[in-house]
């Protein structure tokens, strides 16, 4: 069954984590109508090729042109002017960068494919291995549907309190008539008089029931409120946090809005109900009469609660993003535009339209000399509403972009920190106009912010300020502190390891493992890292200081490797072919008992840009094990030739000797072609010239770039080669090294 096909017959919170992973860059209607089409394509693959992206994106726009066509003859006016739409807007967002697109894709594919995956297990687990998040959820899905039934519950109440007091008006009335009328004998009268002063007290105690139930609504009311801007509201935005930095995603918002507006169109009815009593007690009322005396300040803790409610409902829902680096969000390029999406928690009718939003940068900044400036261009302002946002109260801003102000004075060399250590803020007010009849009128300002931005004016300042944007993300909650870096608390390793393997999960398919994340342990704290998980690590040895002795810090390798490994081995590394990150002790000692020809890939660790090599293994005549690393290959070579290709066509050269491919078995013990086959280019088929007149350009002799290495040939047993890894084992095993020299000597006569 298709991917999309299967997403769909997924419960509604799975189908909540789906919706969050589309949004006006790439959005569901495409997703929906060409599902097909689009699991039809490799899309890790054409993100890492340029040209192959352009083929998809104008691919794209073609299956667009066919659906359009479709809604014409079904004479579907809206999707046709959805469409039109959507194709327009694909055009301004990646006809310069289709790779762009191609990655969003990518993501959105696999994610689907993590939220399947958790849908299948939480089924084979059943209802007995619920996690103890869902529990507590559980029990507030539950005092939400207790305010609810006792919402209604007063509803009723209050019906059954204004029928009693009509009724008694009405015999009050009646008694009154009838005593001027003397139609009554003074027997039926003292009878009447008794049935209606029982009917007062009944009356009385109906309304002081009503408002001491009212009193404990609003108590209710309180403690969820309490509960959802206390704890559900900080717990999703720092799982949003954990989302920004590479984590898992974060697909809670509805859940959280259906909440949010439960509560407030619960107070909303309350408010009614208290106009209700209004009326009534206009109508009678008596000494003590609990309305009288309760009214004011069961009306004014209504409304301070809705405020409180409503005031806490607008949140950032997308942060701020370049669009041409949708995995970087929060580091901003000045002049380059960014977009931010915010939501009203609280999805009430009465609100579409009436929230005007303004974004302001900066805005409670203390100036400090040395620190930049900047000012916000494009539209700043924006209304919300439910008809752009898939039904939710939103509002996406597209075009905001920043400009530093060029003021004399206004940074200096002596600046407290580095531009990529600066945070700034990025905050949106709005001002909420609410009128009820017979009630006060609600004026609330609401406001929120974005996460602490970093603004660059380089492109090449971007991985760092990525790495001040982790740091800051991974050690605190606290959205307003700008001052983070003026002295950074240091990570302990097991906080650290995590993020760093998110930044390999969060682009490929795979993030890091024990094996790999103990090679970086070493890198950053010693041989000794293993065993102490809680070791720290300060931010200047992470981003500022050189690794190692060498002349570029630990974070900007990392970067680079991440950055080679998207570019051109991206399908190698999910596929596990790569080991990656190895010393090379580990490496020695992983090779020593392998089949010669036995070889492992490493990246570089003096290469900041990003490097890969080879390491393999031999065994010269005493059976002693010999090492051999290829220089490491470059993003500069990989463009030329594929790694797979590397390994292919590889040769050692020695004196005398011909020319050989030393490579048989990936690590540790998966034949060459087998490992790497599928990646080697598949022969075309040369067709025949159209015209003989013209002359053949295909008459060249067919050339291919190949790696050579010289080397001496006492360290070359190429007698050794044709043996399998299974062999070599067999005869390790009963064959002594002198008499593996006495074989090979009498098989292999040297030839001089």
């Amino acid at each position: 069954m298709a991917q999309w096909c299967q997403l769909q017959m997924l419960d509604s919170k799975y189908l909540e984590q789906v919706d969050q992973l589309y949004d006006d860059s790439f959005p569901m209607d495409i997703r929906q109508y060409l599902s097909r089409w689009i699991e039809s394509i490799d899309w890790d693959t054409v993100a890492v090729q340029d040209s192959l992206a352009t083929i998809r994106f104008h691919d794209l726009l073609a299956q667009l042109d066919d659906q359009h066509s479709r809604f014409a003859l079904e004479s579907n006016f809206l999707q046709q002017h959805n469409f039109r739409k959507i194709k327009r807007n694909l055009q301004d967002r990646f006809q310069e960068d289709p790779v762009t697109m191609a990655m969003i894709i990518s993501r959105n594919l696999k994610e689907e494919q993590k939220i399947l995956a958790c849908a299948k297990e939480a089924e084979q687990e059943g209802e007995g291995t619920v996690s103890a998040m869902v529990v507590e959820k559980q029990k507030l899905d539950n005092k939400v549907k207790e305010l609810k039934d006792k919402v209604q519950f007063l509803d009723q109440m209050l019906k059954n309190l204004e029928d009693l007091q009509d009724e008694y008006d009405f015999k009050m009335n009646t008694l009154k008539n009838q005593n001027e009328l003397n139609g009554m004998s003074a027997k039926e009268l003292e009878k009447e008089k008794f049935n209606t002063a029982r009917m007062c007290i009944e009356l009385k105690q109906k309304r002081h029931d009503v408002v001491s139930f009212l009193s404990e609504l609003l108590n209710l009311t309180q403690s969820l409120i309490q509960d959802l801007i206390d704890e559900e509201l900080p717990e999703w935005k720092q799982r949003q946090q954990i989302a920004c930095i590479g984590g898992p995603p974060n697909a809670c918002v509805d859940q959280l809005q259906n909440w949010f507006t439960a509560v407030a169109e619960s107070l909303q009815q309350v408010r009614q109900h208290l106009n209700k009593m209004l009326e009534l007690e206009q109508k009678f009322t008596y000494e003590n009469d609990p309305i009288s005396q309760k009214k004011s300040h069961l009306e004014n803790r209504a409304l301070d609660l809705l405020k409180n409610l409503l005031s806490s409902s607008l949140v950032v829902e997308r942060q701020p993003c370049m669009p041409t680096h949708p995995q970087r969000p929060l580091v901003l390029k000045t002049g380059v535009q960014f977009t931010v999406k915010l939501r009203f928690l609280v999805k009430l009718h009465e609100f579409n339209y009436q929230l005007k939003v303004k974004a302001v940068f900066d805005k409670d900044v203390t100036e400090k000399k040395g620190f930049r400036k900047f000012n916000i261009l494009g539209t700043n302002t924006k209304v919300m509403n439910m008809e752009e946002s898939n039904g939710s109260l939103a509002a996406e801003f597209r075009h905001l972009q920043l400009k530093e102000q060029k003021l004399a004075g206004n940074r200096t060399n002596e600046g407290p920190l580095i531009v990529t250590e600066e945070l700034h803020s990025l905050s949106f007010e709005s001002e909420l106009h609410l009128n009820q009849s017979g009630s006060p009128g609600l004026h609330i300002k609401v406001e929120a912010m974005a996460m602490p931005l970093v603004v660059i004016s380089n492109v090449c300042q971007l991985p760092s300020g990525w790495a001040s944007i982790l740091w800051y993300n991974m050690l605190t909650t606290e959205p307003k502190n700008l001052k983070f870096f003026l002295s950074p608390p240091s990570a302990k390793w097991s906080q650290l390891s995590e993020v760093l393997s998110w930044q390999f999960s969060s682009v490929t398919k795979r993030g890091l493992n024990q094996e790999q994340l103990n090679m970086l342990a070493d890198k950053l704290l010693g041989a000794k890292a293993q065993r102490n998980p809680d070791g720290t690590i300060p931010w200047t040895k992470f981003c500022k200081q050189s690794a190692n002795e060498k002349s570029f810090p630990f974070w900007l390798w990392i970067e680079g490797i991440l950055d080679l490994i998207k570019r051109h081995l991206l399908s190698l590394w999910n596929d596990g072919c790569i080991m990656g990150f190895i010393s090379k002790e580990r490496e020695k000692a992983l090779l020593s008992d392998k089949c010669p020809g036995t070889f492992l890939l490493r990246f570089s660790e003096s290469s900041k840009e990003g490097a890969i090599t080879f390491t393999w293994i031999e065994h010269d005549v005493h059976d002693k094990p010999v090492y051999h690393s290829v220089e490491p290959y470059t993003k500069k070579e990989l463009s030329a030739v594929s790694l797979p290709d590397i390994i292919r066509t590889y040769k050692v050269m020695a004196v005398e000797n011909i020319p050989e491919n030393p490579l048989r078995f990936l690590y540790p013990d998966i034949h060459k072609d087998k490992a790497f086959g599928k990646y080697y280019p598949k022969p075309s088929e040369t067709p025949e010239p159209m015209d003989t007149d013209v002359p053949d350009i295909r008459g060249y002799m067919k050339t291919e770039l190949i790696s050579v290495s010289e080397v001496h040939p006492s360290r070359l047993q190429d007698n050794m080669m044709p043996m399998s890894p299974d062999d070599f084992k067999a005869l390790k095993q009963y064959v002594s090294p002198r008499d593996i020299d006495a074989v090979m000597s009498s098989e292999f006569p040297d030839e001089n």
